[in-house]
């Protein structure tokens, strides 16, 4: 105290503590003081004045982002609440400050209302883990080799306006029918780079904001039918016996001339001759499947897509057009199947056990209870019934630029019909591929979803027609036809099944994807 203050008095004594106990200029203990070098204490003094002032850019930064008004330094530290929002870590230093929870929905209300992602962010995918980018590989050019020249019948890849990966197109020549899908597994041999990219991702992923291929572009470029004046192809031959099964299978690489149209021109063209002959074959198809129960599920639907700034919710109308191809690509999975079967390919089946109840279902709530009661389809290295679509062989294998179970069956079946021999590895492979889908399925569900919310947001108080599905003890669950929207509402003693009521929204959550109505 006198050292320093120039007096021992109780005050002196007191600061002379502090300033022991600050150890700024001094370390050891009381019995043993000594004084610290200055060059210690200068080191020491800057430490602190850094640390004072990293404390004050904290406090600087949470109010900032407490009032939503970020600086460009300031992304950097919020990339831990983001990866929190992502569902790729459990803590945020940031989120813990401010007493707000550290859970996924938590962090992206928090990443909205700060500023960090636009109010239309679709975290979605990322936080399913799916890959948001098609892979940048390099394609190989297809090699040259003998194949059937079909180009002389009139082939239509029918489609939804504007579809950009177009791999299956339809003929008929007599009562023959022929369905060419690309040939990729012409260009993606097994195990290649390009296959295993494939593999990877299972599936194209479609976002209403943009689609994600499992193959890069390029090979879409090159082998997507009716994008050259002629096109390669994997075509499936077959005619339909007295029971509407399909027969006389002919499997072969070709080539064919594609006519691209819009299911809507389609629709218009039904009874013209290239299609009259092809659309009555589809139909008895079609009623013999119904006939061995399969699911006929009429439930709303919808394409969500977002054009520049617009989000576009169009509902899908139930052409015969689309009826008809979806018999047709039908038809070439169960010639696949029944071709693998009777050859001895292995191949990925797609099979459906039956459900606890078979029903026919008429209105859209007693469609709604029977979807509930379906077991979900698989894939199985023997072949098996598909309950819903009413069929004893099946196989997906007529988008084998979209999925890689339809990829695999080619590459076997292609294998085959060239001479070659297919893979013994198959289950590997699907398997590797099958852990991925349910990661594709529900980023496009929840995105879909997203997407849907994001729209109804923007409506401000939205007000619409409903149906009333199902009855629970508390709440009724309705479908919204214009937007294929599900949601709960609630319940009242008046209402019954298949009522048609009217909604208006009164609140949207975004990170929780939850929305709330009321009846009006």
């Amino acid at each position: 105290a006198e050292l320093v203050y120039g007096e021992f008095t109780p005050a002196t004594a007191w600061q002379t503590w502090l300033v022991l106990r600050d150890g700024l200029y001094f370390e050891g203990s009381v019995r043993n003081l000594r004084a610290r070098k200055e060059k210690d204490v200068e080191a020491e003094r800057e430490q602190r004045a850094h640390k004072e002032a990293e404390q004050k850019a904290w406090a600087a930064f949470l109010k900032r982002v407490q009032q939503g008004s970020l600086e460009e330094q300031d992304f950097n530290r919020l990339g831990e609440v983001e990866r929190v929002a992502l569902g790729k870590t459990a803590k945020s230093c940031v989120l813990s400050a401010l007493n707000i929870a550290e859970t996924p929905e938590s962090a992206h209300g928090f990443l909205l209302r700060c500023g960090y992602w636009p109010a239309r962010f679709n975290p979605w995918p990322l936080r399913q883990g799916a890959a948001i980018e098609s892979p940048g590989l390099a394609v190989p050019v297809l090699a040259e080799e003998a194949r059937k020249d079909l180009t002389h019948l009139q082939s239509w890849a029918i489609d939804d306006e504007g579809n950009t990966d177009p791999d299956d197109a339809i003929s008929i020549d007599g009562d023959r029918i022929w369905v060419h899908v690309a040939d990729v597994a012409a260009l993606v041999r097994p195990d290649s780079h390009l296959d295993l990219a494939a593999r990877d991702r299972s599936a194209n992923l479609y976002l209403p904001e943009k689609m994600v291929q499992m193959l890069p572009p390029a090979v879409t470029d090159q082998l997507g039918l009716g994008l050259q004046e002629e096109s390669v192809a994997l075509s499936f031959g077959f005619r339909l016996n007295a029971e509407s099964e399909v027969t006389d299978i002919e499997i072969v690489p070709s080539r064919v001339r594609v006519t691209r149209i819009s299911y809507e021109q389609a629709e218009q063209r039904l009874q013209a001759p290239e299609f009259v002959a092809l659309h009555e074959l589809t139909k008895t198809y079609r009623a013999a499947r119904l006939a061995r129960n399969a699911a006929e599920i009429n439930l709303p639907e919808v394409s969500v897509r977002v054009i520049g700034d617009e989000i576009v919710i169009k509902p899908l109308p139930r052409l015969a057009s689309r009826q008809m191809v979806t018999d047709a690509m039908l038809m070439a999975g169960e010639a696949a199947a029944r071709f693998a079967e009777q050859h001895d390919v292995v191949i990925p089946y797609a099979v459906q056990p039956e459900p606890s109840e078979i029903r026919q279902p008429q209105s859209m709530s007693e469609a709604y209870a029977y979807r509930r009661l379906f077991k979900p389809s698989n894939a199985a290295l023997s072949a098996g019934r598909h309950f819903g679509l009413g069929l004893d062989y099946y196989a997906r294998a007529t988008s084998p630029l979209r999925r890689y179970a339809d990829l695999l069956v080619h590459q076997q079946l292609r294998a085959f019909v060239t001479g070659n021999t297919p893979l013994d590895k198959v289950g590997e492979h699907m398997a590797a591929a099958s852990a991925v889908t349910g990661v594709i399925r529900r980023s496009e569900r929840l995105s879909n979803l997203h997407w849907k919310l994001i729209w109804l947001k923007e409506q401000g108080d939205w007000q619409g027609e409903a149906v009333i599905m199902a009855l629970e003890e508390r709440k009724a669950v309705v479908m919204i036809p214009q937007l294929a929207l599900e949601s709960r509402i609630r319940r009242s003693d008046d209402m019954q099944p298949d009522q048609r009521i009217r909604l208006q929204v009164q609140e949207v959550d975004i990170p929780t994807q939850s929305v709330y109505f009321r009846k009006l």
